[in-house]
């Protein structure tokens, strides 16, 4: 029977630690579904609108070689979407392992028979930090009277 995993994300602003968590999912499961998350519950997780619309994500994420499929996950209970989308395994970044959400994500799952695998966390690239730098930058380009 195949392993069907899930790994959901916002992929906004595509970087090398969103390709690592998907391939690490790849190499754990046979069917990789990755779930790229839509841009009102981005934006109301983040506080702030995602910088690539999500049709635009998902077709990002859609041609990557070792994903199967990318859907929108539009419902903000991860239960939900595993009744919607059915997986067997959900990979995240180990940034929420020990934390109130990770712990509530096992717990989820686990009731419903689903593992919960943790990759490490790119830190060094995040798409927080490239706003950040993409907003720094343009501000420092900006006239002081635009200011």
């Amino acid at each position: 029977m195949a392993v069907v995993g899930y790994a959901p994300g916002g992929y906004d602003l595509f970087h090398v630690g969103h390709l690592n968590i998907l391939r690490h999912a790849r190499s754990r499961c046979d069917v990789l579904i990755a779930g790229v998350v839509s841009d009102e519950l981005l934006e109301r997780v983040k506080g702030r609108p995602p910088v690539v619309p999500l049709a635009e994500r998902l077709e990002i994420v859609r041609n990557i070689g070792f994903v199967d499929d990318a859907v929108a996950e539009v419902l903000p209970d991860k239960l939900d979407t595993w009744a919607q989308v059915g997986f067997d395994v959900i990979f995240k970044g180990d940034d929420w392992r020990g934390t109130p959400k990770g712990d509530k994500l096992e717990r989820d799952f686990a009731s419903v028979g689903v593992e919960v695998v943790y990759f490490p966390y790119t830190v060094h690239t995040s798409s927080t930090q490239l706003r950040r730098y993409l907003d720094e930058s343009i501000a420092l380009r900006q006239p002081a009277s635009a200011m």
